[in-house]
């Protein structure tokens, strides 16, 4: 295998990657486990890995799928985190983790579709000791060494001034930043404007409002938007924050081109667990290759039970029968199939950190009627926290989504407070 050459120029305070040559932006995604041949027919160029093997596919397998579809990869390096118990006052581990990545850049660094490193992932989260900086600097170092062809990067959560200062002073032979922001994305220019970052970066994660980011029910669980309104964000972000910047951005890499749990099945994917398309995954479509797809996603304007949405904090009691209503905007007059679930709520003891492994809950209801309609009538189930979802499926392969977080109680609890409810009022009789 032949190497291609990436090259990172700037000129006329203008940073650009070229690919043997020829100017290459990045129109990507993250791409863990997802389709990469449906990234390819949607018109993106590109895709990033957080790690050599994923578990499921071996590094050269995800180059090698990737070069049949025409696409190039930012090869994740996995760097072990602050967070996760990892000491970089202790040499010795550090040693051997720069020697187990030196393995993996000999083995990889020739490979034609491999576009550039991707050194550690968020390594700035809660993190305190600033040798990690130092370590990372070292594995830029030796990379450039053993591979002159294809250029460093560094994730980051966020994009906090003062970090950004930090990585610049401790590593200087990192060639790129990457930041990773979601619903703050619009703070990105004053970020860099205040940390005085004057290179070239990637946005390497960015997409839905995140769940830390959002408002939330009374009790404490955050309020997902429905599938139509993040398409919009996603528009409205891509156009305004990464698009805009033609001087130091060089693409971006879109969270997330498949599906993962994360407080929700459908918070961050732009693809369904079954494949269906959503709106964004078309949003995505539209910037990169200027063409919207033939048959759009279905449009929904909003989810309600018994008239009340995510908003209004909805207490249900058990065992009572309530009415969920979807609206949705479809104009072209086409038959759609609804799906309707009730989903146990995450456990707050095992809830992922920093996009770590989260266990999906159980289904505890759904309904079995096909091709269900916008309405359906449920029983709530015992008491505890659930969420509502409703998945609005069209025939060209594209779904709707919206859900929202629901608190049942408990029959005890709701005649315990009519019955004191009851005493006050005969109190004034």
């Amino acid at each position: 295998m032949s190497p291609v050459k990436v090259k990172l120029i700037q000129e006329s305070e203008k940073y650009q990657l070229f690919v043997d040559g020829q100017p290459f932006y990045i129109n990507g995604a993250g791409l863990e486990w997802g389709s990469i041949k449906s990234l390819a027919e949607y018109g993106g160029n590109a895709f990033r890995t957080w790690r050599v093997d994923n578990g499921d596919k071996t590094a050269l397998e995800i180059l090698n799928e990737a070069q049949q579809h025409g696409l190039m990869v930012c090869m994740g390096l996995e760097v072990a985190r602050e967070r996760h118990g990892f000491d970089y006052d202790d040499e010795a581990a550090v040693a051997e983790q720069k020697a187990q990545i030196k393995q993996d850049i000999l083995a990889l660094k020739d490979h034609p579709a491999l576009l550039m490193w991707g050194i550690g992932n968020e390594l700035n989260l809660r993190h305190k000791n600033p040798k990690v900086w130092d370590a990372v600097n070292d594995l830029a170092i030796m990379i450039h060494d053993i591979d002159p062809n294809h250029p460093t990067s560094t994730m980051l959560a966020g994009a906090e001034p003062e970090v950004i200062k930090r990585v610049v002073e401790r590593c200087p032979d990192v060639d790129l930043l990457s930041f990773q922001l979601y619903g703050e994305i619009d703070q990105l220019p004053r970020f860099l404007s205040d940390s005085g970052y004057q290179g070239a970066y990637t946005v390497s994660e960015w997409g839905a409002t995140g769940h830390w980011e959002c408002q939330c029910t009374d009790w404490g669980r955050p309020i997902e938007a429905n599938s139509s309104d993040k398409a919009n964000d996603y528009k409205d972000r891509y156009q305004k924050y990464i698009a805009a910047d033609e001087q130091q951005c060089i693409g971006s890499f879109v969270f997330l081109w498949g599906q993962k749990q994360e407080r929700t099945p459908t918070w961050y994917g732009v693809i369904l667990e079954n494949g269906k398309n959503t709106a964004s995954a078309q949003v995505m479509q539209y910037v990169w290759t200027g063409q919207w797809p033939e048959h759009r996603a279905p449009m929904v304007s909003g989810l309600t039970i018994n008239g009340l949405s995510a908003e209004d904090s909805v207490r249900l009691t058990e065992e009572s029968i309530y009415q969920a209503e979807v609206i949705v905007e479809n104009t072209r007059d086409q038959a759609l199939s609804y799906r309707w679930e009730i989903m146990a709520e995450v456990d707050k003891s095992v809830e992922s950190d920093g996009g770590d492994f989260e266990p999906t809950p159980d289904i505890i209801w759904c309904d079995a009627t096909d091709n269900s309609s916008a309405k359906v009538d449920f029983t709530a189930p015992t008491a505890g926290e659930y969420r509502l979802f409703v998945y609005i499926d069209d025939a060209y392969g594209s779904a709707a989504t919206a859900n929202m977080p629901i608190l049942v109680e408990s029959l005890a609890k709701k005649r315990s407070v009519l019955h004191r409810i009851k005493k006050y009022l005969s109190s004034f009789s």
